[in-house]
């Protein structure tokens, strides 16, 4: 019996050392994620039409989890840098004055982790994957392709030139090529940026370690567009994933992919068909089992917003109490754009089980 007493003692012990052991780990380590795409992974969803409807008593419950008192939440355990700006996650980093995904998904990691998070947020609006976001595997496109493109650049210049009596060079194969891969270059140096400097961003961080916990890819719009991005999307796609692995040195880092759905209750067509299509197609990629979701954002549509929005010059008052711009910025709805960034959010936490 005293041997029996002994050996839970220890048990006890020793298991209150691990749990101790295991949270000083925790608390050495930061999880990063990075989330990059075009204008839409920037956010397009006006501070006003949050607070709007987080005061209003049709909607205040979709938004009670974001505020604190009259006040919005500034979480202590999660921070973002998103090109010029950073600081603790709150409202407000989206494009100036709006926000978008990036605060639902990072409430959905701080609550997961024990460990603080820390969100890079890279995203220009308009930027292409075809282009300026390809990825070094994928290479150039075909030299054809490439002399068509310049072709049509001096053309550009040429015509530009004459309508406003100018003398500006034409463009040069060098810079054609320049162009591609130059936004996937720029997400690198807002990472290295964060990884050289992030203790005097984030000061309660220092001498944490950083681990690259997943990766978050909002973007297609433009690559709806031309004869050659809608249907070599899937592999650009593929490449993608791949290389950012390699150069973030984590070969099977989650990657979460929210599909283009600006068409919301419309059906997709024509290219923007072609993209979403392109997206959910790495659900059935082999290799990406387990460690890639794509999901729908289309299905996500704020209804209120989507019906008001064929009258929105009419009833502009109403409108501003809904949404807050396009429909290829979705609306600017302040309810699509928390869905979005919770789905992204519940697809990361499937990921990282």
């Amino acid at each position: 019996m005293k041997k029996l007493t002994l050996s839970v003692a220890f048990l006890a012990a020793f298991a209150a050392l691990m749990t101790i052991t295991t949270t000083a780990q925790a608390a050495d380590t930061v999880k990063v994620f990075v989330l990059a795409g075009q204008s839409n992974m920037e956010g397009k969803a006006d501070n006003k039409l949050l607070l709007h409807q987080a005061t209003d008593a049709k909607t205040k419950d979709l938004f009670k989890h974001l505020r604190d008192g009259d006040e919005w939440i500034v979480r202590d355990d999660a921070f973002i840098k998103f090109l010029g700006r950073s600081g603790p996650l709150t409202i407000g980093y989206g494009s100036p004055g709006k926000t978008g995904p990036e605060l639902e998904f990072g409430l959905a990691m701080a609550n997961k982790f024990d460990e603080p998070v820390i969100l890079i947020k890279a995203a220009w609006g308009g930027h292409s994957l075809y282009q300026k976001f390809r990825s070094p595997s994928a290479g150039l496109p075909s030299d054809e392709i490439l002399k068509e493109e310049l072709a049509k650049a001096q053309e550009r210049t040429k015509n530009d030139n004459e309508r406003h009596n100018r003398n500006n060079p034409l463009p040069t194969m060098e810079e054609i090529k320049a162009g591609y891969g130059v936004s996937y270059r720029a997400m690198m140096a807002e990472v290295k940026d964060v990884q050289e400097n992030y203790e005097t961003m984030f000061p309660t961080l220092a001498g944490k370690k950083l681990e690259f916990a997943g990766f978050v890819w909002f973007q297609g719009f433009n690559d709806q567009f031309g004869d050659y991005a809608p249907g070599q999307y899937e592999s650009n796609m593929k490449h993608f994933i791949k290389d950012v692995r390699k150069d973030l040195g984590a070969p099977n880092m989650p990657f979460v992919i929210a599909a283009l759905g600006t068409n919301g209750f419309n059906e997709p067509q024509g290219g923007g068909l072609a993209v979403s299509s392109a997206q959910l197609a790495m659900n059935d990629v082999p290799e990406f089992k387990g460690n890639v979701i794509a999901f729908r954002t289309d299905v996500l549509c704020d209804k209120v917003a989507w019906e008001a929005y064929p009258t929105w010059r009419d009833n502009f008052e109403a409108w501003q109490k809904v949404g807050s711009d396009r429909p290829y910025h979705y609306l600017g709805s302040a309810i699509w754009y928390g869905r979005i960034g919770k789905k992204m959010g519940e697809s990361m936490v499937e990921l990282l089980k």
